[in-house]
């Protein structure tokens, strides 16, 4: 099991990619609608934290060989549908990364929200020789048969966005993502200050299965007891992180629980689609019904500047840049920690509309 002890070592790993600012700039342009409101640089990642306790992941520990990315075959293995713009986003990172630090070659696959087939996705990129594996997990359980296989040809696996039920530096090398319960807790701060803390929240779940959803949901959930105990969580329900279904629950909650006066949604595609069902029911999102989320997509940051959502935490999806300064570092000798978290943004009415331009 991985070590989900969330006290680290605060150590800024100035992995900055500034090429981030040219990586994004197609998919930006698919998302603004023609907005060219505020700032126009895209935000790289950065490390925020040295990992989790014990000893890093090193080349010799893991038993594989040395490596020079220019002579390898990388494989990345996105788990959902490129709708949204998060997954969009990601793998556009993966891709325009592994063109500037001249990898000589890239697979991509997509399971499709499919675990067999990101299992036989990742099983067939190792029969087409992939070297080192980058890996956005479906769920935290269910890709032992791809992990196994991948170590058995003692080709690493770094994890990214979503954490796995498995060993570091021996199932796989290590995760890069967001602190998600951290993400929850900012959520919970952000929704106190906009309620007053004082109403009733619905929670928009995401997929059940994965450690995204169990950890915004717990670090909003215990913010929200501990500062907050006026503000009553009276609804949990699943949305999927799909808009579609994020407007369907919040229709039925508005119909179940006609006392709802604020939404948590954790992600900014159901927040989305809480936007339309409330102003479908004649409320006014943002004000009647106070609306937070997490993500950063720049339609959700829009809904912000203009006054239908309250706040957003920023989960950045650009990987690339740190995932191939990752592996570029393991194979120059360097430990890995099992954990490289990295830090967000927030939005806010404050910053919103110069941030348009910056979000994807």
């Amino acid at each position: 099991m991985i070590n989900s002890n969330r006290s680290h070592t605060r150590a800024v790993a100035l992995l900055l990619a500034t090429t981030a600012t040219l990586a994004f700039s197609g998919c930006a342009k698919s998302e603004s609608s023609g907005d060219t409101d505020g700032d126009t640089g895209q935000a790289p990642q950065a490390a925020e934290t040295a990992g989790s306790s014990g000893p890093g992941c090193s080349l010799k520990s893991y038993g594989t060989p040395e490596l020079d990315l220019k002579d390898a075959v990388v494989g990345f293995s996105q788990s959902e549908k490129e709708a949204n713009p998060f997954r969009i986003a990601e793998t556009q990172s993966i891709k325009d990364e592994a063109k500037k630090v001249g990898v000589k070659k890239l697979l991509t696959t997509n399971a499709q929200s499919q675990l067999s087939k990101q299992n036989s996705d990742i099983q067939a990129m190792l029969a087409q020789g992939a070297d080192f594996l980058i890996v956005a997990p479906l769920n935290s359980d269910g890709l032992e048969p791809a992990f196994k296989a991948a170590a058995a040809k003692k080709v690493p696996v770094l994890t990214i966005d979503r954490e796995v039920n498995a060993k570091s530096c021996e199932d796989y090398l290590a995760f890069l993502g967001s602190d998600f319960v951290e993400q929850g807790k900012r959520a919970a701060d952000a929704m106190i200050k906009a309620t007053d803390g004082k109403g009733k929240v619905a929670i928009l779940l995401g997929t059940s299965g994965n450690s995204v959803t169990t950890d915004r949901t717990k670090g909003f959930v215990d913010q929200v007891k501990a500062e907050a105990p006026g503000l009553k969580i009276v609804a949990k329900q699943t949305g999927e992180f799909a808009r579609d279904k994020g407007q369907e629950v919040t229709e039925q909650l508005i119909q179940s629980k006609p006392g709802i006066t604020a939404v948590y949604a954790e992600n900014d595609e159901m927040a989305l689609g809480a936007v339309t069902a409330l102003k479908a029911a004649g409320k006014k999102p943002g004000d009647d019904v106070k609306v937070v989320s997490i993500d950063g997509t720049r339609n959700a940051v829009k809904a912000l500047a203009n006054g239908e959502l309250n706040a957003v935490i920023e989960s950045n999806p650009r990987f690339g840049p740190l995932a191939f300064s990752t592996a570029q570092k393991f194979y120059d000798g360097e430990e890995i920690p099992a954990k490289v978290l990295i830090k967000d943004r927030a939005y806010d009415k404050s910053n919103a509309k110069e941030s348009i331009g910056g979000a994807y």
